[in-house]
């Protein structure tokens, strides 16, 4: 029953996938204190994992990738340059670049380096919630496109 609901109505698929993963994630960030498992990016992660999920953008290499090398370009800026007007917008240039040159793309991840400059995240930042954050957003994906909606996800790994 649950699974012609889904099928008829992407906007609801789309949103029950979002609601179910961020639902998740907030639930590890309260009970894993003082780990966190969320972070902004995350929710416009959500309208394409869940919403376009043909897109290359959606597919998990670019999100996990994308967040990665995003992430890392930040806390690489915050750690050599100060942080001001022009060390940010260096920092989303190069990630917004090496997304392109690497065909990582994924248009949520470019605000990384922003969140990583303006809050001073440390080195452990990009292992949790990034790495952690990413691998297990792909996983519920993975198991929500293909065991809930009986749809083909990911539409390319590599």
């Amino acid at each position: 029953m649950i699974s012609n609901v889904l099928t008829r109505w992407p906007a609801v698929t789309a949103g029950i996938g979002a609601m179910l993963c961020i639902t998740a994630l907030g639930s590890l960030d309260q009970a894993a204190q003082p780990l966190a498992w969320l972070m902004a990016p995350y929710g416009a992660t959500m309208v394409i994992l869940f919403g376009l999920p043909d897109s290359p953008l959606a597919q998990p290499r670019n999100i996990i990738l994308g967040h990665l090398m995003t992430t890392l370009i930040g806390l690489v800026m915050v750690n050599m340059f100060e942080v001001n007007a022009w060390t940010m917008g260096a920092a989303v240039g190069l990630a917004v670049a090496f997304m392109i040159l690497t065909k990582t793309t994924h248009p949520p991840a470019g605000a990384n380096p922003l969140l990583v400059m303006l809050t001073g995240k440390s080195w452990m930042f990009l292992f949790n919630p990034v790495l952690i954050g990413t691998l297990l957003i792909v996983t519920i994906g993975v198991v929500y496109h293909r065991w809930i909606c009986k749809r083909v996800y990911p539409i390319r790994w590599p």
